[in-house]
């Protein structure tokens, strides 16, 4: 079970730790790496946030650049192009929860102002005025591990003395940096950025030892949905990760994190169902039946 955290966001006060909370991800990009364009327009991105949030998100992540390395970054104006009226739509028709994907200042104050709470960095804070809007706005800040610039690829076994070291010293100075800002504690998640900058085999260390970044006192996002190094330890395709997600899943959970980012929401939220079950976590009715309806397929 995770540990019981207040987070801001903008306004909100959420509380953590209750059980997993499941960001669900829509891209606003034509070459994510997950769904190659799946959702290519406005409407269908707001359907696909609705299928989210309908088979039980808690929050909807929505990003304008794929984490791609092989293509350029995205313009400012693309890119607020791209997720501000998104955002608008999902926070507004829809009531979601939104966290904003990126780590452009001026891309993040667009998204705030049309509805986001959240701004998830996949940079480290490599632009520390990313952290001045969120400390002029109130929005959430999810700070991430890595040592790579943004759509720069560094996969170098030989990179980190001990790895997992490595992400406890960085988190510690960006929450300092961040601090020195303007951004208070409350208001920061703590991501350890698996694959970010990482070998698989990095990554897997990494989430060997994710319990010690409880020391931090921060919630802890964890990002392992459809991975690469899901990919190298099951020789499967991104659309194929879905079962290795869920045992990487079930491992986070067990390291207390707060916040699961997924793609596939509904079976994350059957599978979390039947782990608390069995574990004891939540209470089962005597009288649990299963409805004949859906007892064979027909």
């Amino acid at each position: 079970m995770s540990r019981a955290i207040n987070l801001t966001a903008a306004g909100r006060a959420l509380m953590l730790g209750e059980r997993p909370w499941l960001m669900g991800i829509v891209n606003a990009s034509p070459d994510s790496f997950s769904d190659a364009g799946a959702y290519p327009d406005l409407e269908s991105r707001v359907a696909r946030a609705r299928e989210l949030l309908a088979g039980g998100a808690d929050l909807i992540d929505i990003g304008g650049e794929s984490g791609i390395t092989q293509r350029p970054a995205v313009g400012v104006e693309e890119e607020i192009e791209r997720v501000v009226e998104l955002v608008q739509r999902v926070a507004g028709e829809l009531g979601a929860l939104v966290s904003i994907d990126t780590y452009k200042p001026a891309v993040a104050e667009a998204a705030i102002a049309a509805g986001a709470a959240i701004v998830n960095d996949v940079s480290g804070l490599r632009d520390p005025e990313l952290a001045d809007v969120c400390a002029a706005s109130g929005a959430a800040l999810v700070l991430m591990h890595t040592r790579a610039a943004p759509k720069q690829r560094l996969q170098d076994p030989s990179r980190y003395e001990d790895v997992a070291g490595d992400v406890t010293a960085f988190l510690g100075e960006r929450i300092e940096i961040a601090r020195a800002r303007g951004v208070r504690e409350e208001q920061i998640v703590l991501d350890p950025g698996p694959d970010f900058a990482k070998t698989p085999a990095q990554t897997i260390t990494v989430l060997r030892a994710l319990e010690t970044l409880h020391a931090f006192g921060r919630p802890l996002l964890l990002a392992v949905s459809r991975k690469d190094f899901i990919g190298a330890l099951t020789g499967r395709s991104p659309r194929e990760r879905h079962a290795g997600t869920l045992a990487a899943i079930a491992h986070g959970v067990d390291a207390g994190a707060h916040i699961l980012r997924v793609h596939d929401v509904a079976q994350a939220v059957d599978f979390l169902t039947v782990r608390a079950a069995l574990r004891g976590e939540s209470s089962v009715d005597a009288s649990l039946t299963l409805d004949d309806a859906i007892r064979h397929e027909r």
